[in-house]
């Protein structure tokens, strides 16, 4: 009987791989955004608020009463939330879906500037570096776009970057047992806002509801349930070199279904930006300065 027992118990390496695999499977879920985006003919504030809605609609299927709270801590994490998607989706209509995803991941830049001045401590050599090759990596990016749109698209990334780090700085003072009625009032916020903007706007298709949908309950809705699953079996360092999946897959999967090719510099910089927030993920986690 005691055997049989320890049987049914997860070993550690399963429980260790079944998170590796969950954050794997939900940064590939989040990458497919920037095809589906670029596929949907609908306005990017249409795309954003029937995408927020399905969201809002599954946490509140899945978590019922435990997404109602709404706590300062959980308003401020939901603001910068809605600040993140929005920015990114009228970024991915106006410029590459490469420039976007990968100015996105800049947020830890932010993070280094922001946090040895909201936390009194010196800025580290490795982090100093990094934030160099950042903005290396960043400037490149613009040397592909010349158009009004594009160079538009581009500074709305950057800015979905400052709201990405906004988000992980609120995130850290945040209840872990909040952090789903954060994403769901996230969504709603943007419900609210993007309601007053859609109503007169063109109607979707069949086949534009069909991507909403796969927006709202598998993209975004799944993927941060997979993501949240994971990263209470796996290190911070591991759940971070893995979720580097979603800005590496995105701009394959929009090259591969919409044809999109980024640019010679924007693929050098997203190179430049992957290299330097991976040797300091790894550098920091094994290295004490």
């Amino acid at each position: 009987m005691d055997k049989l027992m320890d049987a049914n118990i997860p070993s550690p390496a399963r429980y260790h791989n079944t998170g590796i695999a969950a954050i794997a499977l939900a940064a590939i879920l989040w990458s497919t955004g920037g095809l589906f985006i670029k596929w949907i003919s609908l306005p990017p504030i249409s795309i954003l608020t029937y995408r927020a809605f399905f969201a809002a609609l599954l946490f509140l299927l899945v978590f019922r009463k435990k997404v109602l709270v709404l706590t300062p801590k959980i308003l401020l994490v939901s603001l910068f939330y809605a600040l993140l998607v929005g920015t990114f989706v009228f970024a991915t209509k106006l410029t590459t879906a490469a420039n976007a995803i990968f100015l996105q991941y800049t947020a830890p830049l932010y993070l280094i500037i922001l946090e040895p001045w909201l936390f009194k401590y010196k800025l580290s050599l490795q982090n100093g570096l990094t934030a160099v090759f950042c903005m290396l990596g960043m400037g490149l990016f613009f040397l592909d776009e010349f158009s009004l749109g594009g160079l538009l698209g581009n500074l709305l990334a950057l800015f979905s970057g400052v709201a990405l780090a906004g988000m992980m700085l609120a995130q850290r003072n945040n209840p872990q047992h909040h952090h789903e009625a954060s994403i769901f009032w996230g969504n709603v916020w943007v419900v609210i806002i993007g309601l007053a903007f859609t109503v007169n706007a063109s109607y979707p298709t069949v086949n534009d509801w069909f991507m909403l949908s796969f927006l709202g309950f598998i993209q975004i809705g799944l993927g941060y349930m997979l993501f949240t699953f994971g990263l209470k079996r796996v290190s911070a360092l591991e759940s971070s070199l893995v979720a580097m999946l979603e800005p590496i897959l995105n701009p394959v999967w929009v090259m591969i279904g919409f044809g999109e090719m980024p640019g010679f510099f924007s693929i050098v910089g997203a190179g430049i930006i992957i290299v330097a927030l991976v040797f300091r993920t790894v550098y920091t986690s094994y290295v004490k300065i």
